[in-house]
């Protein structure tokens, strides 16, 4: 989508997004289980090429927010609105599939992938996951209103 504003944008936004894992890595994957092994997402191996191991124990005292969602969000939040801009500018079909495309894989495929292939069966979330116990807060309460 970003290509439709050239070569140099185009650039910015993969360096971005590899940036973003990057820090991905060196905040979280040093001290997660999957360190130097097989995870669901391929970090726990790419991490070690990277960075030291870090602390496992520390891993599972993290805290998510909003605020540190809000790079992941950006990588999808940049092309939404960089092909608005192009749909506005020159009407394309071509534009809008992709649209479509990056929000079913953005919303519903990131969905799919974390609740039945990567959190379903990950190690670290049984012994301690902040990105589990913020996404699943509601879900928790209503089983602990339920007892």
């Amino acid at each position: 989508i970003l290509s439709g504003f050239g070569i140099f944008m185009t650039a910015l936004y993969i360096l971005y997004c590899i940036g973003n894992e990057v820090h991905v890595m060196k905040m979280s994957c040093v001290d997660c289980y999957y360190y130097g092994k097989w995870c669901a997402l391929g970090r726990g191996k790419l991490a070690p090429l990277f960075f030291k191991r870090g602390d496992p124990q520390r891993f599972n005292k993290k805290s998510i927010s909003w605020k540190e969602l809000l790079p992941d969000m950006l990588v999808t939040i940049f092309p939404l609105i960089g092909g608005t801009a192009l749909l506005i500018k020159d009407f394309s079909w071509w534009i809008v599939i992709a649209l479509v495309l990056l929000l079913a894989l953005s919303f519903q495929g990131n969905y799919l992938v974390r609740t039945r292939i990567a959190c379903a069966f990950c190690r670290q979330r049984e012994l301690g996951c902040p990105a589990e116990q913020f996404f699943n807060k509601g879900n928790r309460r209503d089983r602990d209103v339920a007892k």
